[in-house]
């Protein structure tokens, strides 16, 4: 991109690809989709073996489970929506629900999943007859454009309007800009760095965002510990760790913290002596911009060790700080997409819960908290003091929180984090949080409204002085 008139352009080619789209029914929608989601799942491999060597993040296998997460799960759990025309027609309270497309939608992708951020955003917008812009991260562009050209062929083969998908290999920040505050454009889907998503809530176009994600993990004494250790071991490890949801702190009460750590060096985690800490957090950790490096992020733990300068163990594959403070002393204690994780022993219950909420708002309110415990009511309790959109309970956070696999909640790979992250919304987002539905009201008796006493404003004698001792009588 150069100049405005090629941002014209593009948002010229979106608004006419959306004036078509808005005509097609149901069924034509859901081909369109159903072709895009096999085309996609199709080049799962394709496209993870493109992300990770042009990222050098994350691991191949992973990067394949994320595009079908992206592609059959997305799928799956839209496919059966109702998304065009009338989506609801109730009776009895005479209220008819119509769904309507936004428009042009401008999707910021991150570098972590690139190909499978792209498709799923893809997905949702076509299923809801909107027109996409993809803006891919700059060092993720040819396996992102690649991802999006598959989808639009893929479109294209079901008789999708011309330029339903465009995509930006290159732009400036200042071109992101104008392309988000572009009069024509609907709605802003960042994933993506904190800057990109505040300058999209900055625009003066509507957006839908996603916030850091410093998830602690809460293993409480009741739980089964075997089985909560493998859990995190098979979430931080995803993909070296680059999904947002994955845990950032392990919280454990005393009285299990032994076997806690027993378990974890069983299975790969090496704990890390105060000076080895202190040398791995000098190169995880931006000090100056006071956020994890990019550096880092997404690689194994053996790379992670050689570029600190400290030794492990050859089997090992996670490394855990153990840290007693949370804040900027305690450079681990924030978010780090990568196998590092923080590791705090608590004297009892509830000062396991008071760190887990210091760790939640430490760069992380709104996203996801994770508790394991065979304990309904701590279950509960816990949930309702974190400022988490989402608490996973008794299963690995990465793969929980981004729904569908071990749980129903819905496939995303845009997690909402509401007011705590600075969002709009804490849901996990998808197709029904890109469209506007018009409600026909018809005329029906409102039983609420006839009990009220209309003397208090039919009556022309009734005046200030009888409102009044109306009010002192009842308030």
């Amino acid at each position: 991109m150069t100049d405005d008139s090629i941002i014209q352009t593009i948002m010229d080619n979106a608004v006419n690809a959306g004036a078509i789209f808005g005509q097609l029914d149901q069924e034509q929608t859901d081909r369109i989709v159903k072709a895009v989601y096999t085309a996609g799942f199709n080049n799962r491999i394709k496209l993870a073996q493109m992300a990770v060597d042009e990222t050098k993040m994350g691991r191949f296998e992973d990067k394949v489970i994320k595009n079908v997460l992206a592609t059959q799960l997305v799928y799956d759990d839209i496919k059966n929506v109702k998304t065009v025309g009338i989506i609801s027609d109730d009776e009895v309270s005479g209220i008819t629900e119509i769904a309507q497309p936004l428009g042009p939608i401008f999707a910021i992708t991150p570098v972590t999943n690139p190909t499978s951020t792209v498709i799923f955003k893809i997905l949702i917008a076509l299923k809801t007859r909107n027109p996409i812009i993809i803006r891919p991260h700059s060092n993720a562009v040819n396996c992102s454009v690649e991802a999006a050209k598959i989808c639009y062929e893929a479109a294209l083969s079901e008789d999708a309007p011309e330029n339903c998908i465009q995509w930006i290999p290159s732009c400036t920040r200042e071109e992101t800009q104008k392309m988000m505050a572009h009069k024509d454009m609907a709605l802003i889907l960042a994933t993506g760095g904190g800057g990109l998503v505040n300058a999209a809530y900055s625009s003066g176009t509507p957006a839908l965002g996603v916030g850091a994600g410093n998830v602690p993990v809460f293993i409480e004494k009741s739980a089964d510990v075997k089985y909560a250790v493998s859990q995190i071991m098979s979430s931080k490890l995803f993909d070296n760790g680059t999904v947002c949801a994955s845990e950032q702190a392990i919280i454990v009460e005393k009285d299990i913290a032994q076997s806690v750590k027993d378990e974890l060096v069983n299975l790969g985690g090496y704990f890390m002596n105060p000076e080895e800490t202190a040398k791995v957090s000098a190169v995880v950790f931006d000090s100056a911009k006071k956020v994890m490096s990019t550096v880092t992020m997404g690689k194994s733990a053996k790379f992670i060790a050689e570029l600190a300068g400290i030794t492990i163990p050859k089997e090992a594959v996670l490394l855990i700080a153990p840290l007693d403070g949370v804040g900027e002393k305690y450079p681990i204690s924030y978010e780090i997409l990568a196998p590092v994780i923080a590791f705090y022993v608590a004297e009892n219950y509830q000062a396991a819960v008071n760190l887990c909420i210091d760790l939640n708002y430490h760069g992380g309110a709104g996203h996801t908290a994770s508790i394991f415990s065979n304990d309904e009511k701590k279950i509960r309790e816990f949930s309702m003091v974190m400022n988490a959109g989402r608490i996973v309970v008794n299963m690995p956070s990465s793969q929980g929180a981004v729904g569908a696999i071990v749980n129903t909640l819905a496939a995303s790979l845009t997690l909402g984090c509401g007011s705590g992250g600075k969002n709009i919304t804490t849901d996990n987002v998808t197709a029904k949080h890109l469209l506007n539905i018009q409600r026909i009201a018809r005329k029906r008796v409102n039983q609420k409204f006839d009990k009220i006493d209309k003397s208090l404003y039919l009556n022309e004698a009734y005046n200030s002085e009888m409102i009044e001792k109306e009010y002192n009588k009842n308030y």
